[in-house]
């Protein structure tokens, strides 16, 4: 498995990379056909203080498993972070065993992602096209626009891979009825799901 590691407004030091190639050994026993994982560490304000965001990203032939943690210092919030990530893939492990047709543990190919956010110190289009729109001036709009490649899902499976990224909603192509639909958690540990059908006009 491939490991990298970056940070933003915050040094990775020697002893962080070691912290992190230490615990990613223990997944080996636990995911099939990872790829690689992205390790990522963030400084950001809290008040008169900082702390660090870790998240974690898992890449191969399956579903994508994210974690992320705010600690402290970025040695907490890693391995915060990594309990996290280790209780996504055993939940997903105990969904599998008490539901049929479910993928195999594995790993999607990374999402094309296009975004364009108002970066600071830019200076401001009078028009620009952002996801099909048109904006004028530098208005308080940031826009970012993800396109995911899948295959239609159950809802066990679609259920499986919203436990894997961490997400309160999940959205997917029906595998029996073929509609667009969104799975999401409801209070306690409920889940809805809504069915989109296009009615043409």
């Amino acid at each position: 498995m491939d490991v990298t590691i970056t940070g933003r407004r915050i040094q990775v030091t020697d002893d962080f990379r070691a912290q992190v190639a230490r615990r990613m050994e223990e997944l080996d026993s636990r995911v099939d056909k990872v790829i690689r994982a992205e390790v990522h560490a963030q400084a950001e304000p809290r008040g008169s203080s900082e702390v660090v965001r870790v998240e974690i990203t898992l890449i191969g032939k399956g579903p994508v498993v994210r974690a992320e943690a705010i600690a402290d210092d970025k040695s907490q919030g890693f391995d915060e972070a990594f309990d996290h990530l280790k209780t996504r893939l055993r939940k997903a492990q105990d969904r599998r065993r008490n539901h049929r047709n479910l993928r195999k543990v594995g790993f999607l190919e990374p999402a094309v992602e296009t975004s364009t956010p108002v970066e600071d110190g830019e200076q401001p289009i009078a028009v620009k096209k952002v996801a099909g729109l048109e904006i004028q001036g530098d208005g308080p709009m940031v826009v970012r626009e993800k396109i995911f490649r899948s295959t239609p899902l159950t809802l066990a499976q679609a259920l499986d891979e919203m436990e894997l990224v961490g997400h309160d909603f999940f959205l997917y192509v029906d595998a029996d009825s073929q509609l667009p639909s969104v799975v999401y958690r409801r209070k306690a540990y409920d889940y809805g799901v809504i069915h989109l059908k296009v009615i043409e006009s």
